[in-house]
């Protein structure tokens, strides 16, 4: 009997699905895409209706083999890749690479979806089959074409412009700008002082603060008192005024209605699991993607969650059902709304026949699973489950108080505001985070005593409270898809490839979770939003994005489109080519002379960097760090005070060199020793091959962090990874390490490479030895 042939994307799904379809199928894997564009110049002609050249791509031509090989004993295939436009677009190039071959010869060929792999779900999609969308595909042929035109003509202008190796993307650079744009604007902040001033009260014995709002009749703004003097004289004025009481003025006090948040979508799984669980955003899909395609629970391997590429927040209705069921059973009837909640998608792109990002099962208690999952994938499914739940119960209702205060006359009024909790509703399940909230707690989240009208409570004191303005904080991966979302610029499925692209590239690095632009970064993107000012406008960005879902709904032809971005794209590169010397965009004149020559100084980019040059080179060589003046260059080293070089004891003094500040001997070249600028820090824990040294945390040159023994050069013993004092219990090796990866996480492991231990470790790997 003849099989009908399955493709997915994943091989992980295959033998889930070949299990609910039965033996009659043959379920295989494309492993992702299977063709792409030929890696060089002309893949894509302008000139010839945008015609593209694709090849296979090496690694994916065995899989096309053996679907080929397959499909001479089906007569039927199924096309079942990812339910997006990537996903069509894959299954579109598995359709025409069958048919260049001529495989496809009598067989019947459909379009299937899944948008969770549970056998309800895969068992009717094969019944209800549908056809390639051609739109689609068109929509993501335009979106690759654009790509690959942005970049094979605009990177090599960076090469000649800037340095080889440079690439500019049609979407990444207006990401870099926004994180360019962020520095500038914290560069350029002034700090400003200011004071505020708190009441320390107390009513029947219970303590509480109140803030003050007006002062002899004057309202106060953020900057009315601005220096410690006059906030002293205020302090001392409202104590005599209130000669140590304060009467209740005002009470109000009214109740409010707080909603749950809407399920998850892509953007705002990432932005949640990078506040709640530190994930980066290609850490979230990666765990996602584990638990979408499938979790062997014990003789049975299930999707446990939806399609996590989704901008819809729409739930089906069987799931709705499944979900207030389980909250009456589980939290009580009285916790179900009348009717089920209904969300309104804010992207009007949105693909509404998708689901949000649910469990396939709401009975899948996160415990009850927590045991078949890495420590990963338990905590990203119980975030998913508990928003789900929370988004189908009640409000929280919440009782605010707020109080006026005077202080002497009512010309002199504190304030103080609090809430308690009447019915928590949702909130006994889940609560949204917030991206850098600069208040450790709000004050509406304060208790408050009993007050009455017309009452006196204790004055114990005012605080004079001394504040400085701060700039606006810098992107976290969270707080940058969320701004890339509401610009518009991007999709769900190519967040997380943005923020790793410039990472990958140089543009900009993390610290502290926090991103920072290179100086490379700075000078692309001065380049680009100087010179190609309206492909880096968000706007634009965000127009061409809702072409391209125009054209994946058959409201737009592409064609079209790729002209009207193609022809004044290629006019302004020839234009650029000219008219841009490679000095009009590496180097930044600054007002000052050269101390060698007098001639003009400028910021210019190097190999390792900015730095201050003279525009006389090569003439002159005259050179200094970004950031020292002239005077400090000129300067005599620092001498490390108390110390003498070990080998010929001249004295030691701070240099700096390509990779920083390090401490060399004043005698070079005749000495050449030197030493990081950074002690080592001894770990506490012993060397366990000489067991006379401690293993010390060391930066190597290149800045990367590692483990050695203190007893070096006498014990060579070294570690890449964070050592524990524990020994391990399989072999009994004194020490255990630990070591992150993408796929397993934060793991304790035994450093022996022949003993194969490993146990997940829940907790924070900064807390070991500190931050690396």
């Amino acid at each position: 009997m003849s099989k009908s042939l399955v493709i997915v994307e994943s091989p992980a799904k295959c033998k889930t699905i070949e299990k609910y379809l039965g033996k009659d199928f043959q379920v295989l894997a494309s492993y992702g895409h299977v063709r792409d564009l030929i890696p060089k110049e002309g893949a894509v002609d302008p000139e010839n209706g945008f015609a593209m050249k694709y090849q296979v791509i090496d690694r994916n031509q065995r899989h096309l083999q053996e679907i080929g090989k397959a499909l001479k004993n089906a007569d039927t295939l199924y096309l079942a890749t990812d339910p997006d436009r990537e996903g069509e677009a894959i299954s579109w190039h598995v359709f025409e690479h069958l048919k260049e071959k001529k495989l496809l010869k009598d067989k019947e060929v459909r379009r299937v979806v899944f948008h969770e792999i549970t056998k309800k779900a895969v068992t009717e999609a094969i019944a209800h089959p549908t056809e390639l969308s051609t739109t689609m595909v068109n929509a993501q042929q335009a979106r690759r074409a654009l790509d690959y035109l942005v970049g094979f003509n605009l990177s090599p202008l960076l090469w000649k412009k800037i340095r080889r190796g440079l690439s500019a993307g049609r979407v990444q650079s207006p990401a870099l700008r926004m994180i360019v744009e962020r520095e500038l604007e914290i560069e350029a902040f002034k700090t400003r002082e200011y004071w505020s001033h708190t009441a320390d009260a107390s009513a029947q014995g219970q303590p509480f603060k109140a803030k003050l709002t007006h002062f002899n009749g004057e309202k106060l703004t953020q900057f009315s008192i601005t220096d410690e003097t006059r906030a002293n004289q205020v302090r001392q004025a409202l104590l005599e005024a209130g000669d140590g009481q304060l009467i209740v003025a005002k009470l109000e006090k009214k109740q409010r209605n707080k909603n749950p948040a809407p399920p998850f979508i892509t953007s705002t799984l990432q932005q949640e699991a990078a506040r709640k669980l530190g994930f980066t955003t290609k850490r979230t899909m990666m765990v996602a993607q584990q638990l979408y395609e499938g979790i062997d629970l014990g003789g049975e391997t299930v999707g446990l969650i939806s399609y996590m590429r989704t901008d819809s927040v729409n739930l089906a209705d069987e799931a709705l059902a499944d979900i207030r069921a389980l909250i009456a059973e589980k939290y009580g009837a009285d916790n179900v709304p009348k009717e089920p909640r209904q969300f309104k998608t804010k992207s009007k792109n949105a693909q509404e026949a998708h689901e949000a990002i649910r469990p396939t099962s709401v009975q899948r208690l996160p415990d009850l699973v927590k045991n078949r999952l890495s420590v990963e994938q338990f905590k990203l499914y119980d975030l998913i489950w508990k928003r789900t739940v929370a988004c189908q119960m009640i409000h929280a209702t919440l009782n605010l108080v707020a109080v006026d205060l005077n202080c002497g006359s009512d010309k002199n009024v504190f304030r103080a505001t609090g809430s308690t909790v009447t019915n928590p509703g949702f909130m006994m399940v889940y609560l949204e985070g917030v991206d850098d909230s600069k208040e450790a707690a709000d004050d509406q989240d304060r208790l408050l005593p009993p007050m009455e009208e017309g009452r006196p409570v204790v004055l114990n004191d005012v605080a004079a409270n001394q504040h400085f303005t701060e700039p606006p904080p810098r992107y976290s991966e969270a707080s940058l898809v969320k701004a890339l979302e509401e610009h518009g610029i991007g999709r769900p499925s190519t967040y997380a490839t943005i923020i790793s692209t410039l990472q990958n590239r140089e543009y900009v690095t993390i610290d502290s979770k926090r991103f920072y632009p290179t100086d490379v970064g700075r000078i692309v993107n001065k380049f680009l939003t100087e010179h190609f000012t309206k492909y880096v406008d968000y706007n634009f960005t965000a127009n061409l994005e809702d072409d391209l879902d125009a054209v994946a709904r058959g409201e737009k032809d592409w064609i079209p489109l790729m002209n009207d971005f193609w022809r004044p794209f290629t006019q302004l590169i020839n234009e650029k080519e000219e008219s841009v010397q490679r000095k009009d965009v590496t180097q930044e004149s600054i007002d000052e002379k050269c101390p060698e020559c007098g001639s003009p100084l400028s910021i210019r980019l190097g190999r390792n960097g900015r730095f201050v040059g003279c525009t006389n080179y090569p003439t002159c060589s005259y050179t200094r760090n970004l950031g020292e003046d002239n005077a400090a260059n000129s300067a005599e080293p620092e001498v490390v005070e108390g110390r003498a070089c070990p080998k010929c004891e001249s004295p030691l003094v701070i240099k700096t060199g390509r990779y920083g500040k390090f401490v060399g001997c004043s005698a070079y070249p005749s000495c050449k020793h030197i030493e990081p600028l950074e002690k080592p820090r001894d770990t506490g824990v012993e060397c366990p091959q000489c067991k006379k040294g401690s293993i010390l945390k060391r930066k190597a040159r290149s800045g990367k962090i590692f483990y050695s023994c203190s007893e070096y050069p006498k014990c060579d013993y070294a570690l890449w990874d964070a050592p524990i004092k524990e020994s391990c219990p399989n072999c009994q090796w004194p020490i255990l390490t630990l070591k992150t990866t993408k796929r397993r996480g934060t793991e304790k492991v035994c450093p022996q490479k022949e003993c194969k231990y490993a146990t997940p470790y829940e907790g924070d790997p900064e807390d070991v030895n500190g931050p690396a």
